[in-house]
């Protein structure tokens, strides 16, 4: 799979000095934003594959597990319904778990108008946190006719932080992004 030499270009664009850099430079944000997107867009795939009664447990719980690797630890995931006025929330894989396990026989969910609401802010522990906003719209439809739809806004936290890692004995500083938790906005028909 082409993702090992994606991450290492990725390691080797963020890896330049960062020692005395606590601004992040256009070009670097640009390069930080284009990857959150491309994790907010990768979990919306996982989540449509975890999500679709089609997949084979095994195959549900290796993309659980690629899914939960996107998140800073502690994350948590905002479920609703029409039917009810709480909001409940879900540690990742608990969340992720309970998507698998849906009571329905077809359960197709889509993200769209994926974009960024907040810009990255530097926060004293040293990190950037930003907010991108998707719209999801969730249907589920058992054999014997019954229907549940919604379209929910979500906002999700987007966490920009310094990782070492070391390549050839020599330590490499990078920026990576973690997405946070993933707040229901609002839920609608």
């Amino acid at each position: 799979m082409l993702r090992q030499p994606l991450i290492l270009a990725v390691l080797f664009l963020f890896a330049l000095p960062l020692a005395a850099q606590d601004d992040i430079s256009p070009e670097r944000k640009r390069a930080i934003d284009s990857l959150a997107m491309e994790k907010v867009r990768d979990l919306s795939r996982y989540i449509s594959i975890i999500g679709s009664k089609e997949t084979p447990f095994s195959e549900g719980n290796r993309v659980i597990d690629r899914a939960v690797e996107l998140f800073a630890d502690g994350s948590e995931i905002g479920v609703s319904s029409l039917y009810r006025e709480e909001i409940q929330y879900f540690g990742v894989r608990r969340y992720f778990e309970r998507l698998m396990a849906l009571n329905y026989d077809r359960v197709t969910i889509k993200w769209y108008n994926i974009q960024y609401i907040s810009d990255l802010e530097l926060q004293p522990d040293g990190r950037y946190v930003g907010v991108i906003t998707i719209y999801q719209r969730f249907e589920g439809v058992t054999d014997d006719g019954l229907k549940y739809m919604d379209t929910t806004k979500k906002d999700i936290t987007v966490y920009v932080e310094r990782k070492e890692t070391q390549i050839s004995g020599r330590v490499i500083e990078f920026w990576d992004v973690l997405l946070g938790d993933i707040r229901v906005v609002e839920t609608l028909p």
